[in-house]
């Protein structure tokens, strides 16, 4: 059995002592770190028979047994190692035998590492099963109006890429149901989608939760260290919420971690690799504030590689019926009792502008259904901002008169359907073309 230069050359870089012999127990081969061990150089034990050297050598045994031995705890006046023993066998006969040597030092440098894996994986799947994972689609996200239907298709043509997406628009307008619904409808949809709202912490918070620490990295910090959401993530969304109110020093790491890829956790030395989808959203102008020096110009752009600039309610009115009616049926499914409005009530919903946008309708709504008796939501039972008299008596003729017709086309639209036979139906029905129809529909 011979060993060739460049088997010799693979065995030498090893950190494991590698020792050979032949059939006739005679050592063969020794690579650095095991003739270390030693303490002797490869020529004065090559050919010299193994027992010889080590008069306890277990190798031999296992050139008569043909039969491994594993794991073989040994000690040294200065080293505890753990041996494995190999029968070398060449067309059925055993020409040799090979002993692999692991020192007690690299075993607990290797327990160490896999201590630190395991504990890592730990706080991923903790971190994990404190979030809900994302619970509403592209479906989900109602849109009647032209202009909500235009985003909705940009949510769409998001979700089939990899870039950020800048999600901007009022507060209540709906921002993580369209992070979620986008998540939901890419290749990422088997993954985790983590959300954080950046407005919750001050900076130093904020670094830590995004990036993790190592352990020591400053006062406080939890033994072991802690795993941030770019790892916790890995493979799915991240939504960063409010990213406007993030501190301007950390906006820099932000833009860092979004251009290289990777990331440095509180006081480590190694970057890591991250392989997340990022998704912001604020409710501020980000432009006007790069423009105002009040957040980074280079961020901006790296953020608004896909923006959706979701509208107000009050540019979307004619989402107002729909979202009135879906909302209605999800609190009388909670409520486990039908809960209705009136034609009057509706009406003054949709005339009114909305600064809560849907959250502030819908908070509206749950606070109706609890008051109703009977399950109807009356105008009567609006609060006064909201009731006819302050909003309706003060519209002139012809926008009523488009109001009322708006809203009797719709009715019929849910009964006939909104695909071009529905279309058909509803004209005949009102009597008018289905040309007048369209322009009914857009406003005209």
């Amino acid at each position: 059995m011979e060993i060739t230069n460049t088997t010799a050359a693979i065995f030498d870089v090893m950190s494991e002592g590698i020792l050979i012999i032949d059939a006739e127990s005679r050592i063969i081969f020794a690579n650095k770190a095991y003739c270390s061990f030693l303490k002797i150089d490869f020529s004065q034990m090559k050919s010299v028979k193994l027992r010889d050297i080590r008069p306890g050598a277990r190798l031999p045994e296992v050139l008569r047994t043909g039969k491994p031995i594993l794991h073989a705890p040994r000690q040294e006046i200065e080293d505890v190692y753990i041996v494995n023993m190999y029968p070398v066998y060449n067309e059925g006969d055993i020409v040799g035998g090979i002993s692999v040597v692991t020192f007690i030092k690299q075993a607990f440098q290797f327990k160490a590492v896999v201590d630190e894996i395991k504990q890592r994986s730990n706080q991923i799947l903790s971190r994990i099963s404190k979030v809900s994972n994302a619970r509403y689609t592209i479906d989900d996200i109602i849109a009647e109006d032209a202009l909500s239907l235009q985003k909705k298709v940009l949510a769409k043509r998001a979700a089939a890429t990899e870039v950020t997406v800048l999600l901007q628009g009022e507060s209540g307008t709906g921002k993580e149901l369209y992070a979620q619904a986008i998540h939901n409808a890419s290749a990422r949809n088997d993954s985790i989608f983590l959300a954080i709202n950046c407005a919750n912490f001050n900076a130093n918070t904020l670094e830590s939760e995004l990036f993790g620490y190592t352990e020591g990295a400053f006062t406080g910090a939890k033994k072991g260290g802690k795993i941030g959401l770019f790892e916790a993530a890995c493979g799915g969304t991240l939504f960063l919420d409010e990213v406007s109110e993030m501190d301007i020093s950390l906006q820099a790491k932000l833009l860092r971690t979004l251009q290289e890829r990777r990331i440095r956790p509180i006081g480590g030395i190694e970057e890591r690799e991250i392989d997340v989808r990022i998704i912001a959203a604020c409710n501020a102008n980000l432009q006007k504030l790069s423009e105002e020096s009040r957040f980074r110009l280079d961020l901006y752009y790296r953020l608004s590689t896909f923006p959706i600039l979701i509208p107000p309610l009050r540019e979307r009115r004619d989402d107002i019926e729909a979202l009135t009616y879906y909302i209605l049926d999800d609190l009388s499914k909670r409520m486990k009792k039908s809960i209705r409005i009136s034609q009057g009530a509706l009406c003054c919903l949709k005339e009114y502008d909305w600064p809560g946008n849907v959250r502030e309708l819908r908070n509206l709504l749950e606070f109706l259904s609890c008051l109703s008796d009977d399950g109807v939501i009356n105008e009567d039972m609006l609060p006064a901002h909201l009731g006819r008299t302050s909003m309706q008596d003060t519209l002139k003729l012809s926008q009523r008169v488009k109001n009322y017709e708006r809203s009797e086309i719709n009715k019929l639209l849910r009964l006939y359907g909104k695909d071009l036979q529905g279309k058909k139906k509803t004209a005949k029905q009102l009597g008018i073309s289905l040309a007048s129809l369209y322009n009914k529909i857009n406003g005209q």
